[in-house]
């Protein structure tokens, strides 16, 4: 039987924000509180307090979610977690900033919104803006969720959480019902964000440049749904890749699901007109009231360092004097740093600065899901697919064209995929082990300790498909 003090964290954060939320307008990590009857100040300052609760874990999971992609390693003689926990386990459910992580801060976040959701009909705004506000806040909670099933694809994720305190814990759903729901509420979002006007209520600030009215806003939320759309339909593949071992039978998924990813892109900002930087962005500052970018940091003393394989399997430019540009863009040498049998020469230059933004979501990645998509939708078209790689890997990294063809396998082209993917979205937002697991490739994910590390005693590395369900939340449930 549950008891009073071991509720679980979805009901606490989302009864705490619609019953006695107490937030700090000036904080830069929580959303100030919003009530019946709010004025268009108070709509505004909760909106962008919404913005800045989203990238409170994002640090913290483009880090993780490198380690255990082998996009890198922190080697930090300060907290061994990060060359032990995340690298061989066991995974510790009960630690935010590691294997219990991609939870609290991300529901959180989701109950912030509903406080919004479940108040804005009352605020003293035009019924149009109401709607542009509730667009904006359902697509930031689908990002929200969607970082959550990313870490949790075990055994899915509650969604049903905007809920009283006093009433039943929101059940857990199956992974098809959790891209499912979050795809509702992309199209909940879009429905509002079409009845929204032309101005939101309030400024987005500098990530939303470009994307600052509902109606420019909507292309990013359909950005967001192709993501979604592409990781529901690679996910369906899973079992019939792993029972033929990559092998000649192919993807048997649904194509009409990858169909759906293109309907999507269509409705984007996707273009390969526009700089493949196009696009979303979390915003850091070290001005006042705010939080700098803490990925960033001095190449030559850094412990957040690249995998040595950025480099060892990079392709050279057309002409063979350097190297792909988007490994010297992202990372830069450094002297040798070595701890608990790991070593790398590669610090990251991803964030150079503590004012770097963070992609929410880039016209680049948005290419390559078309490419995906072109090649697996029952009305795709293959010589798009191909036409799409060509494009990044010349375009972004200066490479001559690829050498899949329209008749290559399936097998060529997603290995294809997946190396354009790893270099175009390095250190943004745990890409490559998503795409590794979606696409029933983590056991090609490199073992850099497959005898472990005797001293300091290390057993051997593994590759962790997910992370545990938050053990408060178990606890809860109990």
């Amino acid at each position: 039987m549950r008891t009073h003090n071991t509720r679980a964290l979805v009901a606490l954060t989302v009864a705490g924000a619609l019953a006695a939320c107490n937030f700090e307008i000036t904080s830069p990590n929580s959303p100030p509180s919003i009530g019946p009857n709010a004025t268009r100040a108070q709509v505004d300052a909760a909106a962008i307090g919404l913005l800045a609760a989203l990238r409170v874990d994002q640090n913290n999971w483009v880090l993780k979610a490198a380690v255990m992609g082998r996009e890198g390693y922190r080697l930090d003689t300060a907290d061994p977690r990060f060359t032990t926990e995340l690298l061989a386990g066991p995974l510790d459910a009960s630690n935010n900033a590691f294997g219990g992580g991609q939870w609290q801060p991300e529901y959180r976040t989701i109950a912030a919104g509903y406080a919004i959701l479940n108040v804005i009909g009352s605020a003293q705004i035009t019924d149009p803006e109401k709607n542009a506000v509730r667009g904006y806040v359902q697509t930031l909670q689908a990002l929200s969720l969607l970082t959550v099933l990313d870490a949790h694809t075990q055994d899915s994720i509650p969604i049903d959480v905007n809920r009283a305190i006093d009433q039943p814990l929101a059940p857990f759903v199956s992974n098809d019902s959790a891209y499912k729901a979050v795809i509702a509420i992309l199209d909940s979002a879009r429905t509002n964000l079409q009845n929204g006007g032309s101005d939101f209520p309030f400024d987005p600030g500098p990530g939303f440049v470009g994307f600052n009215t509902p109606s420019a806003f909507l292309k990013f939320n359909r950005a967001l749904t192709a993501r979604v759309r592409a990781y529901q339909a690679s996910l369906g593949a899973l079992p019939a890749l792993v029972q033929t071992s990559y092998g000649s039978a192919g993807w048997t998924a649904c194509a009409a699901c990858w169909d759906s990813v293109l309907t999507s892109l269509s409705q984007s900002f996707m273009s390969t007109g526009a700089s493949l930087d196009l696009g979303v962005y979390h915003e850091f500052s070290t001005s006042n009231q705010d939080v700098p970018n803490a990925l960033s940091q001095d190449p030559a003393s850094a412990i957040n360092l690249a995998h040595p394989s950025v480099t060892d399997s990079a392709e050279l430019q057309t002409g063979g004097a350097a190297v792909d540009k988007r490994v010297l863009a992202k990372v830069t040498a450094r002297t040798a740093f070595s701890l608990a049998c790991l070593s790398s020469d590669l610090s990251w230059t991803r964030y150079p600065t503590p004012n770097s933004p963070m992609p929410m979501i880039r016209n680049e990645e948005l290419i390559l899901l078309d490419a995906e998509a072109n090649w697996f939708g029952a009305t795709g078209n293959k010589a798009q697919a191909v036409s799409d790689l060509n494009f990044i890997r010349q375009t972004s990294g200066g490479l001559n064209p690829t050498t899949v063809t329209t008749g290559s396998s399936d097998v060529a082209f997603v290995n294809e995929l997946l190396k354009q993917r790893f270099y175009s979205l390095l250190y943004e937002g745990g890409h490559r082990w998503i795409d590794m697991r979606r696409f029933g490739r983590l056991g090609d994910v490199i073992i850099d300790r497959p005898a472990g590390c005797a001293s300091p005693s290390i057993p051997p590395d593994t590759v962790f498909s997910h992370l545990p369900i938050n053990s408060f939340e178990v606890q809860a449930r109990q």
